[in-house]
């Protein structure tokens, strides 16, 4: 006879979730790691009891903002390589839909987080309840279904013992390397709360091994073949090799073969920055090295990208006409893409499968194609090391100037997190990565206010690395509450904020699409009704120190070279704040280096929104359809 434990609903699950771990490469580690947490009606008595009484098997971490404890939980998960999350609970209505921002961004960058949002009554004995949305023409559903587009799986409990295998589902998503990403279960209260006799079986400890599947042989023979019938390759690295941990393998991969190696946001740092074949990033905010390969090239081996439009630049930058594309990708979806050869595997295992047959028919690039992308790469450090130069130290920094303050102080343990702004173009061309998860932009939904929460979960992850997360004044005010927590849990982030007063990527943006940076500052509306007034007093230094928050005011090059050492340092929550020169201004960075398509009005009475249409078409002329 099968022996049982009575349980609630909620008690089972955190009791459940407890016994979950992930291997890979022989290596074992918890699956949910702990549970981000802010109560209401909808999980107080459930959830909440729940992990009140298994506190002891089930960290618990206080939040400040729905959206902001899932984005905490995915810096986390990234950090950790996607083997390890954290569990997000909330109440109904307005806490539940908290979670649809957060939830985008973890199933559009492929990173697992377990949500657990409260929900109305399943029994109904009052209709509507507290924040209940009236369907009139379905009873089942409820504000919590707003997650199902978001989420890699979702399914509403409405028997307890309907958990049984909504929760085995639930893992088997989070831990497969090509379906992962947000999962929900939506939980209503009063179930949440009701007791079950549950088999002893659903809380033995389970193991789910993170797959590694090898290539497909006839796949591979035919990726080697079309490598070796190219003459000017170019490997873009996405995010997927980050997820894979296949660095090394692609650093063997670029040494063996002389194949230039260009980055996406996600997958900068594939390479470190002076391994002879980086050449940066590529696209819309790459270099102008990366880029020009990227135009030249007959064979572009896509690993682990999904090709988005930055990388593309809009479908207009590999236009050789006889280029070709070979995707090795973990996710058949992506490895069609842009009607490429597919070679569907793990990014290592694919890596190494590749470098063993090339180097049996010792394959390598020609020495003029690799002294080409070398020269070229020694003239863009030029132009960085250009960027990052002060001339005088007792000035205000320009914004490039601040991340070559960063970037003289920085060493291979430091993780930089960004998301948004004129930052992440300035980074990517900039940047000189050290380490393969120092770099961490999340650019896949490019969401204001991700850094700080995500600073919080990498710093779980890695508690003994200095953690910046990277802001403008935009992204700060988006969310800032995290701040709090960090304070109350005493952990370490290193707040980097940067004062442009204003929309500042938005702003260019703007102006090249004949917008004239409409609405973009932070300033007081002028007559007209256009925001040209004076700069808002607003001090966000301030509101960051009434937080908790340590702030250190940084006015010169010289005091934030000085800020940055002794933030670095810290062993508290602390906060750099500068205020750049280029106020109205992008960044000072060099200008992007591909196009990227935002349509420009088509008619228009305004000079220059005729003129930006007249660039906009010449641009949409070289767009290409790869078949």
């Amino acid at each position: 006879m099968t022996s049982t434990t009575r349980l609630t609903a909620a008690q089972a699950l955190v009791r459940f979730l407890s016994a979950q771990y992930t291997e890979r490469d022989g290596v074992r580690q918890r699956l949910i790691g702990a549970t981000w947490g802010i109560f209401g009606h909808g999980n107080v008595a459930g959830l909440g009891q729940a992990l009140l009484e298994y506190a002891e098997e089930m960290p618990y971490h206080q939040g400040r903002n729905e959206q902001a404890m899932v984005h905490a939980a995915v810096g986390y998960a990234r950090q950790s390589g996607r083997l390890s999350t954290h569990a997000v609970t909330t109440s109904i209505g307005p806490g539940a839909t908290n979670l649809v921002t957060g939830a985008a961004l973890a199933t559009i960058n492929h990173l697992p987080v377990l949500l657990l949002p409260g929900d109305i009554f399943a029994a109904r004995p009052a209709d509507p309840v507290l924040q209940q949305l009236e369907v009139p023409y379905a009873g089942d559903v409820s504000v919590n279904d707003c997650l199902r587009p978001v989420s890699k799986y979702f399914d509403r409990i409405t028997r307890p013992e309907a958990l049984i295998p909504s929760a085995l589902n639930a893992m088997r998503v989070l831990t497969d390397p090509v379906e992962t990403g947000a999962v929900t279960l939506a939980l209503p209260q009063d179930v949440q709360a009701e007791a079950y006799d549950w088999p002893e079986e659903f809380f033995a400890e389970r193991v789910w091994t993170v797959r590694r599947p090898g290539a497909d042989p006839t796949e591979l023979a035919e990726a080697v073949k079309a490598i070796r019938a190219a003459r000017r390759p170019l490997v873009i690295a996405g995010g997927g090799v980050h997820h894979s941990r296949a660095e090394e393998a692609l650093a063997e991969f670029a040494g063996t073969t002389g194949i230039p190696v260009a980055s996406t946001q996600a997958g900068k740092g594939s390479l470190r920055h002076d391994h002879p074949q980086d050449v940066g990033g590529v696209g819309h905010t790459g270099t102008a090295t990366a880029n020009e390969l990227a135009r030249t090239a007959d064979l572009v081996i896509g690993v682990g990208t999904r090709y988005t439009d930055f990388t593309t630049a809009s479908g207009t930058l590999f236009s050789n006409p006889d280029v070709r594309f070979l995707n090795l990708n973990i996710a058949p979806f992506d490895g069609h893409k842009l009607a490429g050869r597919p070679l569907i595997a793990d990014a290592r295992s694919g890596l190494g499968e590749l470098t063993d047959a090339l180097r049996l028919h010792a394959y390598r690039v020609a020495g003029t194609y690799a002294t080409e992308y070398t020269e070229d790469k020694e003239r863009w450090e030029q132009r960085v090391d250009a960027c990052y130069e002060v001339d005088e130290p007792d000035t205000r920094p320009t914004q490039p100037q601040v991340l070559g303050a960063l970037d003289e102080l920085a060493d291979e343990s430091d993780i930089l997190i960004n998301a948004a702004g004129s930052l992440p173009g300035d980074l990517h061309k900039l940047w000189r990565t050290r380490s393969p998860d120092q770099y961490h932009l999340e650019y896949g939904y490019s969401c204001m206010g991700y850094e700080i929460p995500a600073a919080i979960g990498v710093k779980m992850a890695a508690p003994d690395r200095p953690v910046w997360a990277l802001v403008g004044d935009g992204t700060y005010l988006m969310m800032p509450t995290e701040i709090v927590t960090a304070v109350q849990e005493g952990i370490a982030i290193k707040v980097l904020l940067i004062q442009n007063h204003g929309y500042a990527s938005i702003g260019g943006l703007s102006e090249s699409v004949g917008g004239e940076r409409f609405a973009t500052a932070y300033r007081y509306p002028s007559e007209d009704g256009s925001y040209t007034g004076p700069p808002l007093p607003v001090d966000l230094a301030a509101n960051a120190a009434s937080l908790g928050m340590r702030v250190l005011r940084a006015k010169t090059v010289r005091d934030l070279r000085e800020a940055l050492a002794e933030a670095r340092a810290a062993d508290t929550p602390t906060c750099v704040y500068v205020e750049t020169q280029t106020a109205d201004t992008v960044s000072g960075a060099p200008p992007a280096q591909a196009w990227w398509d935002v349509p420009v009005a088509e008619t228009a009475t305004r000079p220059s929104a005729v003129k930006a249409r007249e660039l906009y078409e010449r641009h949409v002329s070289t767009r290409r359809r790869h078949l």
